[in-house]
């Protein structure tokens, strides 16, 4: 999959292509039936498929303190959309020039001059342009126009209900990662470098590997079992705690991952960590002592856990 990063980086060779428009926040089956529709189409065409997304989001650039907490980082995004019929992701950077950009000029200069679009999925519901006045209608009469075809997005529902990264944050901060791991078609995952901390784990006898996730607000926080990837033996079993540590006076989130019966440094390693199951909320200690404690049954709840699923295989 090819990354392409804003309008002066597009070549004439990017010229034809069908693509979707989208925050793609999760890449939940709802995405996932997206990515199908427009593998379909581009594999009758012959033609890439092209996702445009835009970073920051858009809800982040105009409400940055209201914006809800991203289901996936960019890089986790990226990770994501290599699984599937993605040949090209094209990111625009949401900024002044491109907020200020009227629904007619996104249409010539970036789908129509930029892309060559030939074959456009979006939702019923997408906005776009300054003051959100371009709409599903503008691009289908744009469309008729300029030569290409724009088709609305396939409804995928669970349940009853439509797939959307707002039902998978509320599932998230109900601490329900069965219901999570159904809407989005995986175990929900997160990642991050490997850091230094203070080494606090390593008094406790429960040394951590660091995670600085730079999230302004995580979709999820507590005591999760957990399963690691990036190294050896993957997937490697574990127990993490996600938050802000508040027994230690923490002030930032961040995600602390104990593995069970492992002893090498891996400073530096970049990990996928998957959340199984949540076992409590985070909690306030009065000494280390309890919070130690509370670790050892965490561990074994953890260990429980793993125990139950190798049986039930």
């Amino acid at each position: 999959m090819e990354l392409i990063r804003g309008l002066h980086n597009l070549q004439a060779r990017h010229q034809g292509c069908v693509a979707t428009i989208g925050n793609f926040d999760g890449v939940h089956l709802g995405h996932q039936a997206v990515l199908g529709q427009l593998a379909e189409k581009a594999d009758e065409l012959c033609l890439p498929a092209t996702v445009i997304t835009f970073e920051p989001q858009p809800q982040e650039y105009f409400a940055p303190e209201k914006a809800p907490a991203r289901l996936t980082k960019f890089r986790e995004k990226l990770q994501a959309l290599r699984r599937f019929s993605v040949d090209r992701l094209f990111c625009l950077s949401f900024n002044r020039h491109l907020a200020a950009m009227t629904a007619d000029e996104f249409i010539q200069r970036v789908l129509v001059n930029g892309l060559g679009v030939r074959y456009l999925v979006v939702g019923d519901d997408f906005r776009f342009g300054h003051g959100r006045k371009g709409d599903f209608a503008t691009l289908r009469s744009a469309g008729r126009q300029q030569g290409f075809d724009v088709v609305h997005m396939h409804t995928f529902e669970v349940k009853g209900e439509r797939v959307s990264s707002t039902r998978i944050r509320q599932t998230l901060t109900a601490g329900d990662m069965q219901a999570a791991a159904h809407l989005l078609g995986r175990d929900y995952r997160m990642s991050g470098r490997v850091a230094h901390g203070a080494k606090l784990g390593r008094q406790l006898g429960y040394p951590t590997a660091n995670i600085y996730l730079h999230r302004k607000v995580s979709p999820l926080q507590g005591i999760f079992v957990v399963e690691v990837f990036g190294l050896a033996g993957e997937p490697l079993p574990g127990v993490a705690s996600l938050g802000t540590r508040p027994t230690v006076d923490g002030s930032h989130v961040l995600l602390e991952v104990f593995l069970f019966d492992f002893n090498k440094d891996i400073y530096g390693e970049h990990l996928q960590v998957s959340f199984l199951h949540k076992l409590r909320d985070e909690m306030r200690f009065d000494s280390l002592d309890t919070l130690k404690l509370k670790i050892q049954q965490d561990v074994d709840e953890a260990k429980d856990f793993f125990a139950r699923q190798k049986a039930s295989i």
